[in-house]
């Protein structure tokens, strides 16, 4: 009879993960550079205090543009929410082959980019090439469109009107 080998994952034990090193500089790195400078200094000949200020203002500078940049993709986000709201009811072109033409009916908003729906179709905002306003409709002749108006050479109240009680 064999016996199989005992495996570490058997009991709860796993490997360790696998750590993924940063692809870009931030504040915890600035900090954690600047702390490692700051430990292994020459107690002899400290660090310029000028440098430490320009560095901590390049943080901080460096902190105000990531927030700037995030605030410029939530506000570019919503721009696009925006005018992708407004193309209900207008009639759109979309780049592609075929080019699909038709009256935007709904928007959504749940695949992250907005998407508006032409009849059955999805189409991506970012593939509409061409927005107008829908066309009008054509009257159909069967119908009387032609307004009341009086017949000519007075209005229509004086010719129908009845004489009141004094007789006038």
């Amino acid at each position: 009879m064999t016996v199989p080998p005992i495996e570490a994952t058997q009991f709860g034990a796993t490997a360790a993960p696998v750590r993924a090193p940063k692809q870009s500089m931030d504040g915890e790195v600035f900090l954690h550079l600047l702390v490692t400078q700051l430990a292994n200094q020459d107690p002899s000949s400290p660090m310029d205090t000028n440098q430490m200020i320009s560095q901590t203002t390049q943080l901080a500078s460096m902190e105000r543009m990531n927030t700037l940049s995030a605030t410029q993709e939530a506000s570019l986000d919503i721009q696009q929410r925006l005018a992708a709201s407004s193309l209900i009811g207008q009639e759109i072109t979309t780049a592609g082959e075929p080019p699909i033409t038709g009256v935007v009916t709904a928007v959504s908003f749940a695949q992250g980019a907005p998407v508006v729906t032409v009849g059955e179709q999805q189409i991506p905002y970012a593939q509409i090439i061409g927005i107008a306003a829908p066309a009008a409709p054509v009257p159909d002749p069967e119908q009387d469109t032609m307004p009341d108006t009086p017949p000519e050479g007075g209005d229509a109240e004086s010719e129908t009107a009845e004489p009141d009680a004094l007789g006038a």
